[in-house]
């Protein structure tokens, strides 16, 4: 990914429209990584997210708190870009990190949360929710395998 949420910040600060803004969450879309045909099924889907979303995670080292690598993709344009955003959010990060980052603030700095639909909302917070467990489920694990 080459842009983090500060990035993504700096750039919604400068866009005064919504539909400006709108059109530069399509575009970030269109920067997600590749995602796999293979992951495009009901084990990668995330529930609760009007427009199909699929996300794969990966460990990237057996520790404690290991370094959770994300993809994701939807069916939707404007959903895609979401996906970008909180990809950049998360991905890259130590689950410990994961666990302790305020989305609900972040989102809000972008002011995402009066300006998408309530169905879209959902979605978002589904989206945050999965990779939440994800990053506890993998800490608990590795604190099983450090025994």
């Amino acid at each position: 990914m080459t842009q983090t949420i500060k990035d993504i910040a700096e750039t919604f600060s400068l866009l005064d429209e919504w539909e400006d803004r709108y059109r530069y969450i399509i575009e970030l879309g269109h920067e997600l990584e590749h995602y796999p045909e293979t992951a495009r099924d009901n084990a990668h889907k995330v529930p609760g997210c009007v427009s199909q979303v699929w996300l794969t995670s990966q460990r990237n080292d057996n520790g404690n708190d290991p370094v959770l690598t994300f993809k994701g993709d939807s069916d939707a344009h404007i959903v895609k870009g979401l996906v970008y955003i909180i990809l950049a959010l998360y991905s890259g990060k130590r689950a410990s990190e994961i666990l302790e980052t305020d989305a609900r603030a972040a989102l809000a700095e972008l002011g995402l949360d009066e300006h998408l639909t309530p169905q879209r909302s959902n979605g978002l917070r589904s989206m945050i929710a999965h990779i939440r467990e994800e990053a506890a489920r993998n800490k608990m694990d590795s604190s099983h395998h450090s025994v």
